[in-house]
């Protein structure tokens, strides 16, 4: 017999680069503990399972996001930045997730946005898409969606820092 509720458990971090970033406060988005994966149980009578490690969920965010008209771009952390140099896409860049205690997801989200847009119709967009992209996808419930404006750029400005950056 299928049971109909879901449960998400968690582990703690253990990746000595990610306490590293956390322990000296690479940004907002990463100035407290996140859980590594998010565990969704289906089955208790054969204790089968699902899980989504962070990474999984954080890259649907961020692509659900940069689906959003107006939003130009992600704004990530120390970490991000320590991975890209080393040659790593960090396709979660300016997402984090937390699970919390009545298996809901919060997803905090870094966005840079174009110049002269309105951001409370971008804010709906996004988390419109993350929402229906992550329950889609993963069956996983969105409690709250915490969406931080990093930056506001022209089009042309945003190419100029990607190419600058590359």
């Amino acid at each position: 017999m299928v049971e109909e509720k879901m449960d998400v458990h968690t582990e703690e971090p253990n990746s000595e680069l990610g306490r590293a970033a956390l322990d000296h406060g690479a940004d907002a988005e990463s100035s407290h503990e996140m859980p590594e994966t998010a565990e969704v149980v289906q089955d208790r009578e054969t204790d089968d399972t699902l899980t989504y490690s962070n990474g999984v969920i954080e890259k649907i965010v961020a692509m659900a996001t940069l689906e959003a008209e107006h939003v130009l771009g992600m704004k990530g952390n120390l970490m991000h930045f320590v991975q890209e140099q080393f040659g790593a896409e960090s396709l979660g860049k300016g997402v984090s997730v937390e699970v919390a205690d009545d298996n809901g997801v919060i997803v905090n989200i870094s966005i840079i946005i174009e110049y002269g847009s309105f951001a409370p119709d971008i804010f709906e967009d996004v988390k419109t898409r993350v929402t229906e992209r992550l329950a889609a996808m993963t069956g996983l419930e969105v409690t709250g969606i915490n969406l931080r404006i990093e930056d506001v750029l022209t089009p042309e400005e945003f190419a100029a820092h990607r190419k600058r950056d590359e």
